[in-house]
């Protein structure tokens, strides 16, 4: 009896390790999340795609996206009406990209999303960005109010055996949406040159976080995408 009762002594420390162990994976994992939309934070998701980069050997795409009207919506309906506005793209973005592609989204903050994305070629990014314009632009129903948003996506393709630098794809990704975004949205596919925009801190000049410090002059993407019905931000 002694002895059942000194290795049940002994367990119990072990048991109540695995549980703390247990617990502190689910507040890592918890704190990786944007709790809005479950999707990843910036700083996961910047990890995550880097292994993931490094490790293809297929190509990859890297996709900005940023929503448009969103500003609109939540000085008419509310903050309720912007956090279902963000929601929704977040599922949106989870279903197409983190489904069967096998990709990461992550709602970088706002109402901007990024995501990496797996791709057998251009051909199958060009209908992965067409389909995520159409369904971010479906109108949305909130208490009763329809909503009307559009999007703005930039992507760059990267393709083995090129380096994966994670950091230049996301600045080209965001150059094109950027660029697309200015002329009323819709999709823009990068054609993976250098960038082209001003940068403050290592990021565009005059996006979110930087000093509008102006472009310059020489700017170039390749544009396959088509422009939407809803502008501004």
């Amino acid at each position: 009896m002694s002895a059942l009762i000194s290795a049940a002594s002994a367990a119990l420390p072990l048991s109540g390790w695995g549980l703390h162990t247990l617990w502190m994976r689910r507040q890592l994992a918890a704190a990786n999340k944007d709790p809005l939309t479950g999707l990843l934070r910036r700083d996961a998701f910047e990890q995550q795609a880097a292994r993931m980069l490094a490790n293809h050997v297929r190509p990859c795409a890297v996709v900005m996206v940023d929503l448009d009207g969103f500003k609109a919506v939540n000085d008419t309906w509310g903050h309720a009406a912007g956090d279902e506005a963000i929601r929704t793209a977040g599922k949106v973005l989870a279903r197409a990209v983190g489904g069967g592609c096998s990709g990461l989204v992550a709602r970088l903050g706002g109402d901007e999303f990024a995501a990496a994305v797996p791709m057998s070629g251009p051909s199958t990014l060009t209908s992965l960005l067409e389909g995520l314009n159409r369904e971010l632009r479906a109108p949305l129903t909130f208490e009763g109010h329809e909503l009307r948003l559009g999007a703005s996506l930039g992507a760059v393709l990267h393709e083995p055996p090129a380096l994966a630098d994670l950091s230049r794809l996301l600045r080209l990704a965001d150059e094109a949406m950027y660029k697309i975004k200015r002329h009323g949205g819709g999709w823009l596919l990068s054609n993976n040159d250098c960038a082209q925009y001003a940068t403050v801190n290592g990021r565009r000049a005059g996006r979110r976080g930087t000093l509008p410090v102006g472009e310059q002059t020489r700017a170039t993407a390749h544009t396959l995408g088509s422009a939407s019905e809803t502008g501004g931000e």
